[in-house]
């Protein structure tokens, strides 16, 4: 019924920069809070960065100054924009929406795309 789907992600050196783009589309009648997570192998999915529906955003501490979410809400979309990159940040980065299907309902669900690879050389 909804789909998020990531695109940007690619091979870069350290120090470059790359930006993730997502895109919801479906059975979307108004999307709360979206975010940016990653998983690095062998570790547990993290939160990267966040942005509420009214455009707050908060950021993992070790992207802080690096990476910059935004969204536009009238085209569903949310970015990150990644900049002098580090090896460490190699990982799947997979956007994540609350996603609230009908005019009626009162309930956002959580949705995820398929991840996108960022890998980072030295």
């Amino acid at each position: 019924q909804v789909q998020l789907v990531e695109s940007g992600g690619g091979l870069v050196q350290a120090g470059g920069s790359l930006r993730l783009s997502c895109a919801a589309s479906g059975r979307v009648f108004s999307i709360g809070a979206m975010g940016w997570y990653r998983q690095a192998p062998g570790k547990q999915r993290e939160l990267v960065a966040g942005v509420t529906s009214g455009g707050a955003t908060n950021y993992a501490d070790s992207v802080k100054g690096r990476f910059t979410i935004s969204r536009d809400n009238a085209k569903n979309t949310v970015t990150l924009q990644m900049n002098s990159l580090k090896p460490e940040d190699t990982a799947v980065y997979y956007c994540n929406a609350d996603i609230l299907y009908y005019s009626y309902s009162a309930t956002y669900y959580s949705n995820w795309g398929r991840g996108t690879q960022v890998t980072v050389s030295s």
